[in-house]
C-alpha cells in the first residue's frame, strides 16, 4: 500500500445535498422547506432561546455568576484538639484518621487546624498545615511531615 493508494471507507464520506438547483434535482423549487411560512423564508425560524411563548429555560433557572473551578481542592479539617486522643509517640497519617473516623476516607486530602490543645508529642503526617497548627505541634514536641498531593488523582 503506498501514499496514492489510501482511500476512505466506503459510506465513510456523503455528497452534500445541493437544494434549490432546478426541479430535476429532486429538491428544486421550494428546496425542501415546504410552501410559505416563517421557515420557508431566508432567515426564518425562531431563535434556540424561543420556546413557543413558554418563558425560556435560561430564565426560568436562578442567575447564577462565576464558574466552579474543576481543578478545586477540598482539604479534609482536623484540628489539634482532636490530635490530643492518640497515644504519645505515635505517627497519625489520613490511614489512622480515616480508621478512627476523623475522615471519610484515607485517600482524603487532610488539613490540620490550630483549634485546641496538644501536650503530647506526635508525628503529624497530613496535605496541609495551618500555621497555629504547625506551632503547637512542634511546642508539644512532635514533629510535622507534608504528603505530596498528587493532583490528577485527588479531585472531586
Amino acid at each position: 500500500m503506498e501514499l496514492h493508494d489510501l482511500r476512505p471507507n466506503k459510506g465513510a464520506k456523503k455528497k452534500r445535498k445541493r437544494v434549490g438547483r432546478g426541479i430535476a434535482a429532486g429538491q428544486g423549487k421550494t428546496a425542501g422547506r415546504g410552501t410559505k411560512g416563517q421557515n420557508a423564508r431566508s432567515g426564518g425560524g425562531k431563535g434556540i432561546y424561543f420556546e413557543g411563548g413558554q418563558l425560556p429555560l435560561a430564565r426560568r433557572l436562578p442567575y447564577k455568576r462565576g464558574f466552579t473551578n474543576i481543578n478545586k481542592i477540598v482539604y479534609r479539617p482536623i484540628n489539634v484538639g482532636h490530635l490530643a486522643y492518640f497515644e504519645g509517640g505515635m505517627t497519625v497519617d489520613p490511614e489512622i484518621f480515616a480508621a478512627v473516623g476523623l475522615i471519610k476516607k484515607e485517600t482524603d486530602p487532610v488539613v490540620i487546624l490550630g483549634d485546641g490543645e496538644l501536650d503530647i508529642a506526635l508525628t503529624v503526617k497530613a496535605h496541609r498545615f495551618s500555621a497555629a497548627a504547625k506551632e503547637k505541634i512542634e511546642a508539644a514536641g512532635g514533629k510535622i511531615e507534608l504528603i505530596v498531593l498528587n493532583q490528577k488523582i485527588v479531585k472531586e
